[in-house]
């Protein structure tokens, strides 16, 4: 009878210390999650750790920053940039043109020369009557086609400075062409090299007839 007891005694004991261990298993689960945790963050040893890798908010911002980059289409920055740069060749090719045939600022600027030549004639200011009246608005006309083939090679200079689509270049190498061609015209004709002034006779005193 007593031996019963003592063995169901041992069995009660045995169930209870059995129930106890899950909550060891626990407690010991709680205390060993940190160091797992810190296991977990920490590089294994003997592993390469690169030092200028972001870590924490620093690594936060820069993916918002790429992101960010992200949403905006380089496609639309590299379509204006196309655009600019077309027009910029076109405006090129157009002053060297112009240089060339000529413009209404260089008509108008000749004209005032001529009215201005007049006036000193009249006014007795001026003795070279071909001079005043035709040579000063000739070189004027042709010092205002010089300056718009200046601004047609600086233009088209500019335009070339970086990588542009090929009918861009084309068109801004033609600009270069025409405003170097159009340098060179209004250079001769400023400096009379094409045609000299027109020069009066020379009248000499008249002759006796012979008897």
């Amino acid at each position: 009878m007593d031996t019963t007891k003592t063995e169901a005694r041992t069995d009660d004991t045995k169930a209870a210390e059995t129930a106890e261990a899950p909550g060891t298993t626990e407690a010991t689960g709680t205390s060993e999650a940190p160091e797992a945790t810190k296991a977990d963050a920490e590089p294994p040893a003997g592993a390469a750790v690169d030092e200028d890798a972001p870590h924490g908010a620093d690594a936060a911002d820069e993916d918002r920053e790429e992101a960010e980059d992200e949403d905006v289409p380089p496609a639309a920055a590299t379509a204006t940039g196309s655009v600019a740069s077309g027009a910029g060749a076109v405006v090129a090719a157009g002053l060297g043109l112009a240089s060339l045939t000529g413009t209404w600022m260089g008509t108008v600027l000749a004209e005032r020369q001529t009215l201005l030549g007049q006036i000193k004639l009249q006014t007795g200011k001026a003795t070279d009557q071909i001079g005043t009246v035709y040579g000063a608005p000739w070189h004027t006309h042709a010092l205002v086609n010089g300056l718009f083939a200046l601004l047609a090679v600086v233009v088209a200079g500019l335009v070339l400075t970086r990588t542009r689509p090929a009918w861009v270049r084309a068109v801004a190498w033609g600009g270069i062409a025409l405003g170097v061609l159009g340098i060179i015209v209004s250079a001769g004709m400023y400096f009379d090299l094409f045609a000299s002034l027109p020069t009066l006779p020379k009248t000499g005193g008249a002759g006796t007839p012979g008897s």
